[in-house]
């Protein structure tokens, strides 16, 4: 048997040291299994607070509703609450950022991360929004409701997120009648009828009704294009000016074919 080399004998310092690497390794996988239990049951208690404080606010109105009243519907303790949220301005603010935030940040990363066309980019939009809104239903309801109570910097600040929402619909359209894939409507006109359809979801879905989620979704995002796109018989046949001029030429040639007749 051919004796091994320097290169491939394993020493006794050798050893120790792959041990003790292991033994780093395991140790580190073992100790970030507390932290993600931590963060995992963070998001479980937010999320039950967001909905408990949704459905009291809705009840009895952000004056009637203690921390405490809070606490007790979540089965913590208020000073167990306090280690989420400090005051009902706080777990107001953190209402608004969550409902107003979470589908503006969505969609911009959409866009920006995308090679949909402008048609994929519209359906995806209104699959975010609508999702958000049969999903968390009350959130959104109790938002608009709220709208007069808010402070002056929540209010500035659901404004800032209500207009950026509506400009990023706004530039898919655009984006879409340039391509000739959109007909040439009001871009900020357009994108206030997809979000107003989007938004009205909060108000007559019902989760467990007879419509499922998906299939709601599906339909309005169907709908939101159908309403946009060019017929399939007047699509442009490229991109740029030249591909316009030359549907313009169609259209005329027929205008005076129907003249002659």
């Amino acid at each position: 048997m051919a004796a091994m080399t320097s290169g491939s004998r394993r020493t006794p310092a050798r050893r120790k040291a792959e041990s003790s690497s292991r033994a780093r390794r395991d140790g580190a996988a073992d100790s970030d299994k507390p932290a993600r239990a931590s963060t995992a049951r963070r998001e479980l208690v937010e999320n039950e607070m967001y909905e408990q404080a949704t459905r009291l606010f809705a009840e009895r109105g952000f004056a009637g509703t203690s921390l405490q009243d809070i606490a007790d519907a979540i089965g913590i303790t208020r000073p167990a609450l306090y280690y989420y949220v400090k005051s009902k301005d706080e777990l107001l603010a953190k209402l608004v950022t969550e409902v107003t935030d979470g589908p503006l940040n969505e969609l911009k990363e959409l866009v920006a991360h995308t090679d949909l066309d402008p048609v994929g980019q519209l359906r995806a939009l209104v699959e975010i929004i609508v999702r958000r809104r049969a999903t968390q239903p009350a959130r959104f309801r109790l938002l608009i409701r709220s709208e007069a109570e808010l402070p002056d910097e929540l209010t500035a600040a659901y404004d800032d997120s209500r207009r950026a929402v509506l400009k990023t619909i706004a530039e898919v359209v655009e984006d879409g009648i340039r391509a000739g894939q959109f007909r040439p409507v009001d871009a900020r006109v357009a994108a206030l009828g997809v979000l107003g359809m989007c938004n009205w979801v909060a108000w007559w879905f019902h989760p467990g009704g007879r419509d499922d989620v998906e299939t709601v979704t599906d339909q309005l995002a169907e709908m939101a294009i159908a309403a946009l796109r060019r017929p399939d018989h007047h699509t442009l046949d490229g991109e740029g000016p030249e591909a316009a001029l030359k549907m313009l030429r169609q259209d005329l040639d027929h205008l005076e074919r129907l003249l002659k007749d």
